[in-house]
């Protein structure tokens, strides 16, 4: 019923949130505020998250309208997903407010940003994208609903690189940007594979999704032109696979798949998967970033091995 170029306002046509809250990580800009707007819009109470909270402020601005029109909520808290202590704070706050949530959407990332570390001494794109989020999740997960969901925004950038757990810091490592960035991307798609073993006996589900190729802040970090040249050699290893040629995709586009996998499809047909373009993807092996996903995404021994190194890590146990 809805595939790639449907828009997040169309996947949730006809469909009733009042009354449902959410969490959604990184709304002060592109999928994560869009996402926002499209749930106030239908009703929902969201609690968006983000770094900079004025910088949210601003860039929520028609988010609240849609809420005020639509009868829903935003409400928003701090939190810098490169710092633990942050982190934490937020999701203390967020557990002393104690109130439910229905969906947990994982959606703020960095993507191909020079070598740096976070504050806690992790790589910056796996301590930001997966340890920031395994980190709050966990410490908010009991308030998750029986029948809720969590859903971790991906990539088709997993396709890069397999978790190294052995290096995960790439103190031992040549440091490549977009191998960092397909470690961080494939530890989301585990963490959900895990969650969602941990979680279903609750009736809570997890799944992890590709939005696509979208011109978002998510690029700032790559030099002028670089964007271009990635599509130019996506598209050449999609030609060899026999694959179509990637076409960029708009915001409403790209955060259709986060609202399929959270409201519409259902539980059971996404849990412990990878969705892209609002389907469940296909295992895949083939070379470059064609659709599909690489099996040591899904591997359930893979995930749980992620999970035991991300607790080492960050000093905690869940």
């Amino acid at each position: 019923m809805f595939g790639a170029t449907s828009t997040a306002d169309q996947v949730l046509a006809g469909v009733d949130l009042k009354g449902k809250r959410f969490l959604v990580t990184g709304v002060s800009a592109g999928l994560g505020v869009e996402t926002a707007r499209a749930l106030v819009s239908h009703g929902a109470d969201v609690v968006g998250t983000a770094r900079d909270l004025a910088k949210a402020e601003r860039a929520t601005a028609h988010v609240r309208e849609a809420a005020a029109a639509g009868g829903g909520s935003l409400e928003l808290v701090e939190v810098d997903l490169a710092s633990l202590a942050s982190v934490r704070a937020g999701a203390d706050a967020i557990v002393a407010a104690g109130k439910p949530f229905d969906v947990i959407i994982a959606n703020a990332g960095v993507m191909a940003c020079p070598f740096g570390k976070t504050a806690d001494g992790f790589e910056t794109q796996f301590g930001t994208n997966h340890l920031g989020h395994f980190v709050l999740v966990n410490r908010i997960a009991g308030l998750l609903k029986p029948g809720g969901r969590l859903v971790n925004l991906s990539s088709s950038g997993h396709r890069y690189s397999d978790v190294d757990l052995d290096d995960p810091n790439f103190d031992h490592t040549p440091y490549e940007e977009f191998i960092a960035y397909g470690r961080s991307k494939t530890a989301n798609i585990l963490f959900a594979v895990e969650f969602d073993r941990r979680h279903r006996d609750r009736g809570i589900r997890a799944t992890a999704v590709h939005p696509g190729g979208i011109q978002t802040e998510l690029s700032r970090h790559m030099p002028e032109g670089a964007l271009d040249g990635l599509l130019a050699s996506i598209n050449e290893q999609n030609a060899a696979a026999g694959q179509p040629p990637m076409a960029w995709k708009s915001v409403p586009q790209g955060s259709a798949t986060s609202v399929w996998a959270a409201v519409v499809a259902p539980a059971d047909e996404v849990g412990g998967q990878f969705c892209e373009d609002c389907h469940v993807a296909e295992v895949s092996t083939l070379p470059g970033l064609t659709g599909g996903v690489q099996p040591y995404a899904l591997d359930a021994d893979n995930a749980k091995a992620l999970w035991a190194r991300s607790e080492e890590m960050v000093g905690e146990a869940f």
